[in-house]
């Protein structure tokens, strides 16, 4: 279905329709930001089938769904790819398809006779993305790596982390996730948009490497104006500044400002009772270890739940330190409905919000395989050839 032709209700009765609405999307399974992307298209309305290993498939109770948050939204089908059948349904489902995409090391799916020259011939306005953390050229490309190794590369690593200690390694959230997931669903979107102008299908190549490298544009820029410094924790957005970390309180729990602007930094000195003339000069780079001494040793005088009465609502940009588990009870997030539960599992709901066409979680993870009797009948097979593919363990 062309997006030009999205009918822009906002509702089909108890399912929201999404600005994706329409968009069939067959997604090579695989592991961390493939899915995270089939999670964010499924989101915002896209049908997304995952084609699961036949070996995978062990069934289950589809009233208990898995815990995959990231598996959310789609349906599965279980599939032998290394057999000339199982080949053979992924290519018919492709014909019926507007995306395609996969996490697999390159060349592995052109060995299957999956990859985007086999796909694209059946398909030419097909978009096919690729998911790979070096990308599908270079020196690296044959080489495995994790979220750790394409950030180091990137140039992201290096500097986080405090000045005293070397490089902390954050949650797999810069290359996996960021870099690679939201980067990959960003091409594909930007894919289909093209290929509803022209017709022609395109790959979208999408590499952690490259996503990670692009998120750091921003401090690029603040290293050639001189306004940061190659060196780790000693710059304002780093953990240099005294105006802009966490700090620990008496109980145990942290605390963040980030009081940035004057306006804001004032009020920071005198919500935490500081001397505004010994806080005078904010800026004063050889001065922030002392001061961030004065700061820390104020917070440590009171509660989480303390600072929580006198910063909260403020303009100091003040904001408890939340645990996962603390994070979906938090008032605002409550209010915005920013959490949601889905199987039983609290979870991050849709992001972003679109106002006429918002994003749902539509159905919980799938069990490998749980709807292939479905999407075999929807592909337009008969019984015959359904009982072929069973036979020969093509489909599972």
């Amino acid at each position: 279905m062309a997006l030009s032709d999205h009918d822009q209700r906002t509702d089909r009765g108890d399912i929201t329709v999404g600005a994706l609405d329409g968009v069939r999307v067959i997604e090579l399974a695989g592991i961390g930001p493939g899915p995270f992307c089939g999670m964010m298209l499924a989101d915002m309305g896209a049908d997304v089938v995952r084609i699961d290993r036949a070996a995978s498939v062990r069934g289950g109770d589809p009233d208990h769904p898995p815990a995959s948050v990231n598996g959310r939204g789609r349906r599965s089908i279980g599939v032998d790819l290394k057999s000339d059948a199982g080949r053979e349904l992924v290519l018919r489902l492709v014909e019926g398809a507007d995306v395609v995409f996969e996490g697999f090391r390159p060349g592995v799916a052109e060995r299957l006779g999956i990859g985007p020259d086999d796909c694209l011939a059946r398909n030419p306005a097909l978009v096919y993305g690729r998911m790979t953390g070096w990308g599908q050229d270079g020196p690296y490309a044959a080489s495995a790596g994790h979220d750790i190794n394409y950030i180091a590369l990137a140039g992201v690593l290096a500097h986080m982390g405090r000045h005293d200690t070397g490089p902390v390694p954050p949650l797999n959230l810069v290359g996996d996730m960021g870099g690679g997931g939201m980067y990959l669903a960003y091409g594909i979107v930007c894919a289909l948009l093209s290929a509803q102008r022209t017709g022609v299908g395109q790959v979208v190549d999408a590499a952690m490497v490259d996503g990670a490298a692009s998120l750091m544009a921003f401090f690029y820029g603040m290293l050639h104006t001189g306004f940061s410094t190659p060196n780790r924790g000693e710059n304002m957005l780093d953990t240099g500044a005294h105006f802009y970390d966490v700090y620990e309180c008496s109980d145990g729990e942290y605390i963040s400002l980030g009081s940035i602007e004057p306006q804001f930094y004032a009020e920071m000195v005198e919500k935490l009772g500081l001397d505004p003339e010994d806080f005078a000069d904010q800026h004063d780079r050889s001065r922030w270890p002392e001061l961030k001494e004065k700061v820390a040793a104020v917070v440590a005088t009171r509660t989480r739940d303390e600072w929580d009465v006198v910063l909260e609502g403020t303009d100091v940009c003040y904001a408890p330190v939340l645990a996962v588990s603390e994070a979906a009870e938090h008032p605002h997030n409550v209010a915005r409905g920013t959490f949601v539960d889905i199987g039983g599992i609290v979870q991050p709901g849709p992001a972003p919000r679109l106002s006429a066409t918002p994003g749902e979680v539509r159905r919980p993870p799938p069990h490998e395989g749980q709807h292939t009797d479905e999407l075999l009948a929807e592909a337009g097979l008969g019984d015959d050839e359904v009982a072929a593919l069973r036979e020969s363990g093509a489909v599972a």
